[in-house]
């Protein structure tokens, strides 16, 4: 028997009664409580599961990569043997096959679709900010050469899978993606050295788009690393991060995109906001390769499928060109009184504000969490909202938002800015940066703010009804700064808020 017709053979027993799923490189078998994955004998351009021990040596590799971050799923590379009844994974037979072995979740609970169902909350975004941040953080250290050399060959990979759909992709645009593709590597480059020496690129997950996220009790779970390919999976951690950013963008789903930025720039060291100024370029490559996948997968489709296929195409090809083009940085602070409504409509505004997936979000109140060492969801004592402690939560505020407008970012404060000194503040760094600037001072009566706090559940914020009372702020007079009625919902302050921008712009 050959090896294309014994693994032919063992598909076939370990399907009989299953559910297959059929992939490009693998059969997924789904047997009771038990999935098995058997790679296919094939040797393509970029893996090679051509022999029984590079297939063997794929499914440890699988095992290992993913069990750290789901072990729920993952369960072993097990080797299949040939038995008196056909095939096995128990006895003392020959080895003829090696799968990988893991426990079956609901099919229904992976993030795109309940993102296709409008069910992906802003919990779930919060909670896989931090399992991506977890899982980051055990990620092996690499060194940058490889993984910079790997970026520079897929943009001409790209290049030259575009000019063999000119139906897809136009001659001129993608010359003109690329081009600026190419540049915007050359710009950064220096700081992806940098930030190579600091650690920050590694061994990642490689293929972090919602299909291969799922809710695994109640937590978003990334499973199907890329196991194959270590120069797939080796890069910036923010480059890891940007296909999760990218696929939520591209779904329409904008403020969950930029809440997954934020959330996850929260958690890591203020270093990172580095790497924004390549975060335009982290994106467009993401959704150019997602372009060039689905224009390679229109010859295998149904033919009833090869419309939509091609639209998916084209339309990644159109979000790689939009990510990449030129978007200046700007800064805008929100402030107001406790329950005035400045962090609802921080995340409103906060995705149409400079380039996608829109400004950086930075609160007082998660500064003042990480200023004392806690979660954002711990409560404070008192003595932690002193004179003393305010000053220096509002100059980390400044500080950080100094870094991410010097990476080309547009930055947005959202803090109470209560005093003249904390609002000039803000319309000074605008002013040292270059960067226009706006400040929305969110005006609320007490009945509504009271409101609005005995509502909250689960927020950064401490202040409760003692502390809305007892607060004041000195006159608005600083330059930048427009009141903002805030009086009414949140669409009607969201209303208010672009108003009031456009008229500062103006």
């Amino acid at each position: 028997m050959s090896p294309d017709e014994m693994q032919a053979a063992v598909v076939a027993h370990f399907a009989r009664g299953a559910k297959r799923i059929d992939t490009q490189g693998a059969i997924v078998l789904l047997r009771g409580e038990e999935a098995v994955k058997i790679r296919r004998a094939i040797r393509l351009p970029f893996l090679d599961y051509s022999s029984l021990d590079k297939r063997r040596a794929a499914a440890a590799a699988e095992i290992a990569l993913n069990q750290p971050n789901a072990p729920h799923i993952y369960i072993d590379a097990a080797p299949i043997r040939k038995t008196r009844d056909g095939y096995g994974f128990e006895g003392e037979g020959e080895i003829v096959e090696w799968a990988t072995r893991m426990r079956r979740f609901d099919e229904e609970a992976t993030l795109d679709r309940l993102a296709a169902r409008a069910e992906l909350t802003r919990q779930t975004i919060r909670d896989l900010a931090q399992a991506i941040h977890v899982m980051h953080a055990r990620a092996e250290v690499r060194a940058a050469e490889p993984a910079l050399g790997a970026m520079f060959r897929w943009i001409e990979q790209n290049a030259q899978a575009f000019a063999q759909r000119p139906d897809l992709f136009p001659a001129e645009e993608a010359l003109q993606l690329t081009k600026a593709a190419r540049a915007a590597l050359e710009r950064v480059e220096p700081m992806l050295w940098a930030r190579g020496a600091a650690g920050f690129i590694r061994r990642c997950h490689g293929d972090l788009h919602l299909r291969n996220i799922a809710l695994i009790e109640g937590r978003p779970t990334p499973f199907d690393a890329i196991e194959f390919d270590d120069s797939i999976a080796t890069g910036d951690i923010l480059y890891d991060l940007a296909f999760a950013v990218m696929d939520l963008w591209e779904r329409d789903l904008r403020g969950h995109a930029h809440l997954l930025l934020n959330q996850y720039l929260s958690l890591g060291d203020a270093q990172t906001y580095s790497a924004l100024s390549a975060l335009p370029l982290f994106l467009s490559l993401r959704a150019a390769i997602r372009a060039k996948a689905e224009a390679g997968a229109l010859d295998r489709v149904a033919a009833a499928e090869r419309g939509r296929t091609a639209q998916s195409a084209r339309r990644y090809f159109e979000f790689a060109r939009a990510f990449l083009v030129s978007s200046p940085p700007r800064l805008v602070a929100v402030g107001g009184l406790s329950g005035s409504g400045k962090s609802a409509l921080a995340a409103a505004l906060g995705p149409e504000i400079g380039a996608a997936p829109g400004a950086v979000w930075l609160r007082s109140d998660v500064e003042r969490k990480h200023l004392f060492g806690v979660d954002e969801r711990t409560p404070l004592p008192v003595a932690a909202y002193g004179e003393e402690a305010s000053r220096e939560t509002y100059t980390r505020l400044i500080d950080k938002s100094r870094r991410v407008l010097q990476a080309g970012a547009s930055a947005l404060i959202d803090a109470t800015h209560a005093r003249g000194e904390e609002r000039a503040a803000a319309a000074a760094l605008a002013d040292e940066i270059g960067a226009p600037f706006v400040g929305l001072w969110l005006d609320a009566p007490l009945e509504t703010r009271l409101a609005r706090i005995a509502g909250r559940r689960g927020d950064a914020s401490d202040a409760d009804a003692e502390v809305a009372r007892r607060q004041c702020a000195t006159p608005l007079v600083e330059p930048g700064w427009r009141a903002v009625d805030a009086s009414g919902n949140l669409a009607a302050t969201l209303a208010n808020a672009r108003v009031a921008s456009r008229r500062d712009a103006s």
